[in-house]
């Protein structure tokens, strides 16, 4: 599982270093992760440090930091 989960907090790093901020639903639409692992990957990368979150008003953004 944590294997899984360090591939996938990779997919989203890369995605967000090519495109820049995303809203989570542009996230999950782009990386085609499931809900979970997503949310998963988000966690692995905001403890590590990588990641910071900004609430919207619809949805939530998701840049690197």
């Amino acid at each position: 599982m944590k294997e899984k989960i360090g591939t996938n907090a990779g997919i989203i790093w890369k995605y967000l270093d090519e495109s820049g901020k995303k809203n989570l639903k542009e996230v999950k639409k782009a990386t085609k992760l499931s809900e979970k692992d997503m949310y998963a990957a988000l966690g692995w990368l905001a403890r590590e440090g990588k990641i910071a979150f900004n609430e919207l008003k619809e949805d939530i953004e998701v840049v690197l930091l």
